[in-house]
């Protein structure tokens, strides 16, 4: 028998106690890092990330994408753009999704091979093709030049390196936020209608699909907003929102020279400006409360004017990221893009602005103009004021949605992708008859461009023949053949740019199709624009796959969604019948008049393969990377000079007043770099700062993410110098008190390589 003091036995039980102890701690350790439990698809729980990163780009010089007008070169900013995604995952280990929103026009096929190349280098195999989806707001005022395929960068003088690198590392910052943020979280899912937030732009067309079949809508538009509501499942705090509802990005005119997230984006800054005012904290560095008044207001008028402009003076590269009023957004509000091919958001409708009569129904043009014609928004003829308008009316209506959803979402996290050669997909059609779709080809109907936004003068929508000038222009290009005119029939081809590659491809063939799987929410990524009824045709073809073929997994309450303008742009997708007219979105439609049919044929194939839990085996053939061959035709920046008794920083041009109201415009120009040199990305230009009730600090207010707060840049006629003018319109929520302008800029060095970074302010002026 061995006897232990009862002074070694205490010793023994404390060493047991440390050793327990390490143990649970390492055990707590490897638990929060590797061994999170599994999401309880039961209840609906999963692992929910969300992510939101500044893609702004460069806000001078490079042409705008969407309206294809080489006139319309960013010179300033409205607000900016910004990659929202949203990540959900079925536990660290099971399978995932990521969904990323862009202010931009579309998606670009390069972008998304390179962003992909960089998560492998980051993650492995977790985020890869088949279950990263990045689609497009299709705002018409973002930067261009990003896209791979010709077609889409010859208004933009060519590719952009420079956007391209800031979209590619937007999207990769919003994807490392997401999925540094996983964390358990329920889904909760709504509908309801968007009221008077978009009207058919080619009412004519649709009026060629089948008679019964239109019985079946109320409207010639889709106005249903679908609602995802995340909520942190420790807390019960919402991280975000994700909507999705069709509605064109053209509020903004192919006038305006201001980058401009258009409607979408601005429903998304109302409404995490909201969500932090009504649901979450206060930003880092919040307006001053509406209505708080300081007592520098009981002063003269001339105490006010003694505080004056600073001037020019040196500051960093990261000095603007601390004038930024949202330093963290936690909450992240996406408004996402639909089957928005012929959906306008000018809801007044088009008029003559030559007569003011009524445009011609079938081919929205005046006595055979088509830039007479003219949509106009709720606003009209003040852009800002529609895209105000018709982005608080999708915000307003993701509020009500969000403050009632109720349905929870629950289920598998599930994807598919594969990749599919649109240029000869055999098609078999109900009647069993098979078709083939086409090489890519536009008819002149495209070159009319659309009341958003008139193309050439010359052509109207609906036009089925080329004139001999422009057949002649064409054929100098690439004469289409006869099997691929007969293939497109009605559509007269004007060009065959499926079958040009001169300097290098013009257009989209090999098209990624993808359908992504939240539980009872089912996203299919359409690499295009599908009108309204090819939309709703391919939504129900997919949800009867799924019902019919999934064995009691779906169901009537399953809920198909289409988010455009995904993963690439490949323009278009009518139904057939709306193909015959040969309005703009037709003439379009790159593979001809059975392109919808294949969609549905493609998307369906996938939908089986989901509903019966097979993969898809062949992941079909790889599309190109055109990144070695692309032509950059931008200028370098241009507008780093100054007059000799200036420094960059210094006002022009004061601010015109001392006193002014709310609802009046302040304004100063200060001698600028351009902002080229350095995009300032999660920074600011422009910021509005307010002077605190010590008299001792001013406080950031408002910044160039600021639906009131506006940066322009130009050049001066006489001397090629750079000037920055900051507009100021004052809401009637600011606060009385005393504000001042401050600009932020970089001009390149005359004696170095380097840059310099300046900063300056306005003379400050009294808000009562």
């Amino acid at each position: 028998m061995v006897f232990i003091s009862a002074k070694i036995l205490q010793e023994k039980l404390c060493q047991l106690f440390l050793l327990v102890s390490l143990l649970s701690t390492l055990i707590l350790i490897c638990g929060a890092s590797r061994a999170t439990p599994k999401a309880d698809l039961a209840t609906g729980d999963y692992l929910v990330g969300v992510g939101s990163y500044d893609m702004t780009g460069p806000a001078a010089d490079v042409n705008m994408m969407g309206y294809a007008n080489m006139g319309q070169v960013a010179s300033g900013i409205h607000f900016r753009l910004r990659a929202r995604t949203l990540i959900v995952a079925q536990g660290f280990e099971g399978p995932r999704i990521a969904f990323v929103n862009l202010d931009a026009g579309m998606a670009s096929q390069l972008v998304t091979i390179k962003v992909l190349e960089r998560l492998k280098t980051r993650y492995g195999n977790v985020y890869t093709q088949d279950n990263v989806a990045i689609s497009g707001t299709h705002t018409h005022s973002a930067p261009g030049g990003y896209l791979q395929y010709l077609l889409y960068v010859l208004a933009s003088m060519g590719f952009s390196p420079q956007c391209f690198d800031a979209m590619e590392n937007a999207i990769e910052e919003s994807i490392v936020q997401a999925h540094n943020t996983l964390a358990p979280a329920s889904l909760l899912i709504n509908k309801g209608d968007v009221e008077n937030a978009g009207i058919n732009r080619s009412p004519s067309a649709y009026l060629f699909n089948p008679a019964q079949e239109r019985a079946k809508y109320p409207q010639d538009v889709d106005p249903e907003m679908t609602l995802l509501k995340l909520v942190d499942q420790k807390t019960g705090a919402p991280l975000g929102a994700f909507s999705w509802f069709a509605t064109h990005g053209t509020s903004m005119t192919k006038e305006n020279k201001l980058i401009s997230g258009d409607n979408k984006g601005a429903a998304a800054r109302f409404f995490e400006d909201w969500f932090t005012t009504h649901e979450g904290p206060s930003p880092t560095s919040p307006s001053p409360n509406p209505g708080e008044v300081f007592f520098f207001l009981s002063e003269s008028n001339e105490s006010i004017a003694a505080i004056k402009a600073t001037g020019g003076e040196a500051c960093n590269n990261e000095t603007s990221r601390q004038y930024r009023v949202r330093k963290s957004q936690k909450f992240v509000g996406a408004f996402c893009q639909s089957n928005v091919g012929d959906v306008s958001p000018n809801v007044l409708g088009t008029i003559c602005i030559d007569s003011g009569t009524p445009c011609d129904f079938n081919h929205s043009s005046c006595n055979g103009n088509n830039l007479l014609c003219v949509g106009r928004g709720p606003g009209y003829p003040d852009e800002i004021s529609s895209t105000k308008i018709i982005g608080e009316r999708q915000f307003q209506k993701a509020v009500d949605l969000f403050t009632t959803a109720k349905d929870q979402i629950s289920g598998k996290v599930d994807y598919r992708h594969v990749y599919v050669n649109f240029t000869n997909i055999a098609v078999e059609l109900e009647s069993q008859e098979v078709v083939n779709t086409c090489p890519a080809a536009l008819g002149p109907g495209f070159a009319a461009g659309t009341t958003d936004g008139g193309g050439i003068e010359g052509f109207q929508q609906g036009d089925t023949k080329i004139s001999e000038k422009w057949r002649r222009t064409r054929d100098s290009l690439h004469k289409p053949s006869q099997s691929q005119i007969d293939c497109h029939k009605p559509k007269a081809i004007l060009l065959d740019v499926g079958e040009m590659f001169e300097p290098y491809q013009w257009a989209p063939a090999i098209l990624p199709i993808q359908i992504l799987r939240i539980g009872q929410l089912v996203i299919l990524a359409v690499p295009g624009e599908l009108t309204t009824m090819a939309g709703r045709r391919i939504r129900e073809a997919v949800k009867d796959t799924l019902v019919n073929q999934g064995k009691g997994e779906f169901d009537e309450n399953t809920h198909v969604l289409i988010a455009g303008l995904a993963n690439t742009y490949s323009q278009y997708i009518t139904t057939f019948e709306e193909y015959q007219q040969q309005r703009y979105e037709a003439a379009s439609t790159l593979f001809g008049p059975h392109t919808l049919s294949a969609y549905i044929q493609e998307f369906n194939k996938l939908a089986a393969s989901m509903a019966i839990g097979e993969n898809i085996g062949n992941e079909g053939p790889s599309p190109p990377d055109l990144s070695s061959v692309e032509l950059i035709l931008v200028k370098p920046p241009t507008g780093d000079r100054k007059p000799s008794n200036v420094n960059f920083g210094d006002v022009k041009k004061d601010v015109g007043s001392d006193n002014v109201k709310r609802g009046q415009i302040v304004s100063a120009t200060f001698w600028s770099g351009n902002p080229r040199n350095d995009l300032l990305t999660e920074g600011t230009f422009a910021a509005v700062e307010m002077l605190s009730s010590d008299q001792k600090t001013w406080v950031p207010a408002y910044d160039d993410d600021d639906f009131s707060l506006i940066f322009k840049w130009s050049l001066e006629n006489t001397t090629d110098s750079g000037l920055a003018t900051i507009q100021w319109e004052i809401p009637q929520t600011a606060a009385l008190g005393v504000y001042r302008l401050r600009h932020f800029g970089s001009a390149k060095s005359l004696t170095a390589s380097s840059l310099e970074y300046f900063t300056g302010t306005s003379s400050s002026f009294k808000v009562s």
